[in-house]
């Protein structure tokens, strides 16, 4: 049911997602829908938890290798995944970590985006030794916040992602958190 909810997002968006357009997708009884999911809102729950725990995953495997010289190019590889989700699975462009349905959806106390950041800073931390502070937790904040306005600008200007600005966000995002990590 999940990955017909993915195709369905993507085809209809959010909005147009009704929980007897899954069901008919799914090929599936809507009882069978409703016997797992309350709602929609659960239903893309729980693909945007799938999609998070296939990032994280995507990003462990990447980071294990130990190939990276520095923390940048970690934050190079996780900005690179996030753009590698776009382009190849089905309702990430959609959804993206569920902002487009609740920007608490995977955390009630914080945003989404805090959540993401939160991870990657711990992964900063753990595999590359840089220091733990509240400015490195504010900084990676604010850099997952700018890398993600940044990326969905270059998929709304290409829907393949426009390289330029693409190029332009791990920059920008490089050169800031150089300021506050390096500092």
């Amino acid at each position: 049911m999940l990955d017909a909810c993915a195709e369905l997002v993507d085809e209809v968006g959010y909005e147009g997602l009704t929980t007897t357009l899954l069901a008919e997708r799914a090929e599936v009884a809507i009882g069978s829908v409703y016997q797992f999911f309350p709602d929609k809102r659960a239903i893309v729950q729980a693909l945007t938890l799938r999609n998070m725990e296939a990032y994280l995953e995507r990003l462990a495997s990447s980071w294990a290798g130990g190939s990276f010289a520095d923390w940048w190019d970690g934050v190079d590889a996780a900005i690179d995944e996030y753009i590698a989700m776009h382009r190849t699975v089905p309702g990430f462009r959609t959804l993206h970590f569920g902002d487009v349905v609740d920007v608490h959806l995977l955390d009630e106390e914080r945003d989404n985006n805090a959540v993401i950041a939160g991870r990657v800073t711990h992964v900063l931390i753990e595999q590359f030794g840089v220091a733990e502070t509240a400015r490195l937790r504010f900084a990676m904040e604010i850099a997952v916040e700018a890398a993600d306005a940044l990326i969905k600008l270059a998929f709304r200007r290409d829907p393949d992602g426009d390289d330029t600005v693409l190029g332009e966000a791990k920059a920008l995002i490089r050169e800031y958190l150089h300021r506050h990590v390096d500092a």
